[in-house]
């Protein structure tokens, strides 16, 4: 059993959507770190602390229960009180916390002493009303006013500053013994016989301008609550893989767990859908390329995710120029946000546009949604938004006309780097030394003539050839100019980018890896490509690095210059198994997955350390990853297509399969993958080093074949 890796160890984080709870294991609250209730990108719970007449509860055990709730056991120290000492131990104290709308919290304390007992209950609450920026940072300033008021049993704090209005209610119900409030602290005078039990619920609602989001009211029961409701339909409409490997599905499950808690509601003329967040706790909100890139890696296991938010940011697509906010008309969003320095517009998040490729993966992603569900409404509905897209391609995307879309932020707080690697320093020459944008990325070509490709063939479905027949040639007119001017031919491999000069970024790093998924590589350039992918300078044993180790700039603990992420991993493995290298597809996923097998619940963080595989050592996360993060828990389920070869094509009622298992792998089944109106359950296996399969179930209309 290998060593089990924590990811931000002693941390607790629930969330009910973009509302998200951060402590510490006690389930106590700091307010000197990056800790706290969030609502709306506001902290309105910056420290808390329940104490037994001042004296520090001692914990026993504290853990999620599922994504919405946490459960925290205690016992006491010795402590004096006005009737005597009560020796350690006799106490239990039990609370759980739930997050659906507010926070709401039950407190139950048994007396396991021989004799009656009476202390204070102190529940210690302050309130900043900090920028999520700010808080993540730590770089807090007083901005507003705050009012405190203590009337009829609640506690109201509030926060305005301008027009930016927040606010905190506390309310204690179903209590034991009445609370009183004074000098930051609610107070509940206990009295308990030998065996008895006292109760109290606390409900902490969420002020947000003229909303007011109150929790519901559970206490302590098991209960039903609309997070739940929805994240079991997921769970229940999901594809299910079943496998001897049980690490393998313990894997897949906790990716699916991770995917219903990661998911924000799209409301679209009346009706509800759901596309995915970046990730937990930083990144609950709308973001543009890492919604995009979930949708494609959930495809072949929920393929409604893309129907969200393709749908979210099409409503959020840009209309005009400004530069503040980067953005240009028909570029998508790269991330939008609801907190005070974005509503005093000091950031420029109301959304921010600053993102080279959303824009681009958002058609590619709108042809694969089809190619799933064959959802012909989709198409017509996200038509308008396509050609707009379209142009901003052609004409915003490629601002000096030179034939490649490059990026150089217009705006005073504008990202610096704006591909995935967007990071401030990500972006180096050989020599390690930084590169000055405007910089056009090689993936970034690749995702535009797979984007060209995709585009075609929408207008051929919707019976408009000529544009059609227009966007192959635009593609392929840039496979040759790409090729002629990217190509490194002494190194065997594709160069970053092109700088300001346009001259070859020849710094070697992941990203050509995408190329192959695009399809931009001609066949004979691809394998020296992928030999050189897996060369140790860039294999770590456990994936891909983001840099070369042969970099001066290289730091294996770096966010984007040698660290190792899964979605770019995964990415890489889809492009491999493209040009038919099956045995490269399977090392990305075995390093992948031995990986996950260290960390906590198999769950895989958003990037971890690139230091080299060696026996006798594990994987290290990289410090204040998020997890679960989403396209890191999409990771698992994009290699398992990967493996498998899974390509759709639900009007013609098609599903391909190319298998190759590895022998740490030698069985998997899929259960109710969906493709269009029809479900099948798929049965793969290998006997002799040869992968075999079968139809096991089918509803509805579909044929299932080799690839040829």
């Amino acid at each position: 059993m290998p060593t089990k890796v924590s990811v931000n160890s002693g941390q607790i984080v629930i969330n009910d959507g973009s509302t998200f709870l951060v402590t510490d294991s006690y389930g106590w609250i700091n307010d000197n770190v990056a800790q706290g209730f969030f609502v709306a990108d506001t902290r309105l719970i910056s420290y808390y602390e329940v104490s037994l007449n001042r004296d520090r509860l001692l914990l026993l055990a504290s853990s999620p229960i599922n994504h919405h709730s946490a459960l925290y056991q205690f016992t006491n120290s010795e402590f004096r009180t006005v009737k005597g000492i009560i020796p350690n131990g006799q106490l239990m104290i039990s609370i759980r916390r739930d997050i659906v709308g507010g926070i709401h919290e039950d407190i139950d304390i048994t007396n396991y002493y021989s004799k009656p007992v009476e202390f204070q209950l102190m529940l210690a609450i302050r309130s900043d009303f900090a920028d999520i920026f700010e808080v993540k940072s730590q770089q807090i300033l007083t901005r507003g006013e705050t009012e405190t008021i203590w009337q009829n049993g609640t506690l109201t704090t509030t926060y305005r500053n301008g027009s930016f209005y927040r606010g905190l209610m506390t309310q204690p119900e179903c209590v034991s013994s009445q609370p009183r409030y004074a000098n930051g602290r609610l107070f509940f005078d206990v009295r308990l016989e030998p065996g008895q039990t006292w109760h109290t619920c606390v409900n902490f609602a969420a002020i947000v301008g003229e909303d007011v989001f109150y929790p519901q009211k559970t206490c302590a029961v098991e209960h039903d609550t609309e997070a739940k409701r929805v994240s079991n339909d997921f769970l229940a409409q999901a594809t299910k893989l079943r496998s001897s490997n049980a690490e393998v599905v313990a894997y897949y499950q906790q990716a699916l767990v991770d995917m219903a808690a990661l998911r924000i509601k799209v409301e679209d003329h009346g009706h509800d859908f759901w596309m995915p967040a970046a990730g937990i706790p930083w990144f609950v909100a709308v973001f543009g390329r890492d919604s995009v890139v979930v949708s494609m890696q959930t495809m072949a296991v929920y393929h409604e995710f893309a129907y969200g938010t393709l749908l979210r940011l099409a409503q959020l697509q840009a209309t005009e120029v400004d530069d503040w906010r980067d953005a240009q008309p028909g570029k998508m969003l790269h991330e939008l946000r609801r907190d005070e320095l974005t509503q005093l517009q000091q950031l420029p998040y109301t959304p921010y546009y600053g993102t080279i490729d959303t824009t681009i993966l958002w058609i590619v992603t709108l042809l694969e949604a089809y190619q799933w569900s064959h959802n012909q409404t989709l198409l017509h509905q996200c038509r308008e938004p396509l050609e707009k897209a379209l142009a901003w391609i052609e004409t915003y995307g490629d601002f000096d006309q030179d034939g490649f879309v490059e990026y150089q932020t217009r705006s005073s707080m504008g990202l610096r780097n704006q591909g995935w690697k967007d990071s401030g320093d990500a972006i180096v020459y050989p020599d390690g030394s930084q590169v000055e944008p405007p910089i056009a990325l090689c993936e970034v070509q690749g995702y535009v003539y797979n984007a060209w490709n995709d585009a075609a063939v929408i207008y051929e479905i919707l019976g408009e050839t000529q544009r059609a027949k227009e966007l192959r040639q635009k593609a392929n007119d840039l496979y040759q100019k790409f090729n002629d001017r990217f190509w490194m031919e002494d190194k065997g491999f594709y160069c970053l980018g092109l700088d300001h000069k346009k001259q070859q970024i020849r710094a070697i790093a992941s990203n050509p890896g995408h190329l192959l998924w695009s399809g931009i590589v001609p066949p004979e350039r691809a394998n020296r490509l992928v030999k050189r992918l897996f060369q140790p300078d860039l294999w770590c044993g456990w994936g891909i690095r983001t840099l070369s180790s042969q970099n001066p700039a290289y730091h294996p603990m770096s966010y984007q210059l040698g660290s190792v992420w899964p979605h770019d991993n995964s990415a890489i493995a889809m492009g491999c198994k493209r040009y038919g290298y099956h045995r490269e597809v399977n090392q990305i996923a075995e390093g992948i997955f031995a990986a996950a097998s260290y960390f906590e619940a198999g769950r895989m963080p958003e990037l971890f350390g690139g230091i080299e595989r060696q026996l006798g050592r594990f994987p290290v996360p990289y410090p204040d990853a998020n997890v679960p993060q989403a396209w890191a828990a999409g990771s698992i389920f994009l290699l398992i297509r990967a493996m498998l070869g899974l390509e759709a094509n639900a009007s013609a009622r098609l599903l391909t399969v190319q298998p190759v298992l590895p022998d740490w792998l030698p069985d998997l089944e899929l259960v109710n993958l969906s493709v269009g109106s029809a479900t099948v359950t798929l049965q793969f296996w290998r006997e002799n080093e040869q992968t075999h399969w079968n139809v096991t179930h089918l509803d509805g209309e579909l044929t299932v074949r080799a690839k040829i």
